[in-house]
């Protein structure tokens, strides 16, 4: 079987990890603020915050932006559950806007549209290692005095206009996830160069601790622990030339599949480098058989496959008891035809040879 995802992990990974043990000091400490400064010098920023995983990122960036109740803030429908929940954490509200259906990210024609007095933050998600179509969406942000708040959970090493994801709005978060283009297991990262928003992001992923003891706010413990940062920082050091990769064998898959009609591949933006997180298939009308029934039957053949999201964020159960509401037509519409092909490092020439081949059998059964 060639796995869906698998996350790379090697001798200097266990080295580091063993030198923190033997270190005796296993929670926040300086490897965790080496890692910081490592990631946000990577990515351009000032400033970064590391915390315990990608939703504790949002919510800590949120919430340090002053989101709370009777806010509303901007989210694609197309995009992980922690998009719309960190916002419902804050006590604002959710205002979900549709995606473009190339791009599956925010459609920046239907941003300014969407904002009303009540919108206090526009958060678009950078999705499947693309960055969404940015500098409509910070004029539009910018216009009303809105922050932009980065969901660059997926995006790791992607780039817009010669900058990379999560050097583009005020301030960005990034998931450290088993599956994630780097990983430190579980782990996330805030980066920003506000000052003032990183002083409240460290306040609030620490109890609101000021010094040991002495708390000035109401926080949480939301701390990275050291040997996360530890692996964080050997992954970070791989990262450019996983995603090299990752974008060799997008590019295989996609010349592959030319020809076969009623699948799209994923497409890369104009003046963007798609990181591929993940590689993300289309099946249109025209293909002989249902995306559910193509994942069954690439499984079988030995090729990892999945659908992507089930369903738009405002569908969800729990969203729908919240009485959050979402009309988004296009999402609605891609959703169901979305499905996912290996792309991660582990995957080689053969592999990628074994992916097509499978494809075409059952785009041309015999």
């Amino acid at each position: 079987m060639i796995p869906i995802v698998r996350p790379i992990l090697g001798d200097e990974e266990v080295a580091a990890v063993r030198e923190v043990l033997a270190s005796g000091m296993l929670a926040q400490g300086p490897k965790v603020k080496a890692f910081e400064s490592a990631f946000a010098k990577d990515v351009g920023r000032k400033q970064g915050i590391a915390v315990a995983n990608g939703t504790e990122a949002l919510h800590i960036a949120l919430a340090a932006h002053g989101i709370g109740a009777g806010n509303e803030v901007l989210i694609p429908p197309l995009t992980f559950f922690a998009t719309a929940s960190t916002v419902l954490q804050c006590g604002a509200r959710p205002v979900f806007v549709d995606v473009t259906r190339d791009s599956y990210s925010m459609d920046p024609a239907k941003v300014a549209a969407a904002i009303t007095r009540k919108t206090a933050a526009i958060m678009p998600v950078h999705l499947y290692g693309q960055t969404a179509e940015m500098d409509p969406v910070l004029e539009a942000a910018r216009s009303q005095g809105l922050p932009v708040i980065e969901d660059a959970a997926q995006a790791h090493g992607a780039e817009y206009h010669g900058k990379k994801a999560g050097n583009l709005g005020d301030t960005a978060c990034f998931s450290f996830y088993a599956t994630k283009n780097m990983t430190t297991g579980e782990g996330g990262m805030i980066v920003t160069d506000n000052d003032e928003i990183a002083d409240k992001a460290r306040l609030l992923r620490d109890h609101g601790q000021a010094s040991k003891y002495q708390h000035v706010l109401v926080g949480y413990n939301y701390r990275m622990t050291e040997i996360a940062a530890a692996i964080g920082l050997v992954q970070l050091q791989k990262l450019d030339g996983w995603v090299k990769q990752r974008r060799a064998n997008a590019a295989a898959l996609t010349k592959g599949l030319e020809g076969i009609d009623g699948l799209v591949p994923p497409s890369e933006g104009n003046w963007m480098v798609h990181s591929y997180y993940q590689y993300i298939v289309r099946r249109e009308d025209s293909f002989p058989i249902s995306r559910d029934e193509i994942v069954r039957l690439l499984t079988e053949d030995g090729v990892g496959s999945r659908p992507s999201y089930p369903m738009p964020l405002y569908q969800q159960k729990a969203l729908r008891d919240l009485r959050i509401r979402g009309r988004c037509p296009v999402a609605e519409d891609v959703v169901p035809r979305l499905f996912e092909l290996p792309v991660h490092p582990g995957v080689g020439p053969t592999e990628v040879e074994r992916i097509l081949a499978a494809v075409e059998r059952i785009a041309r059964p015999a």
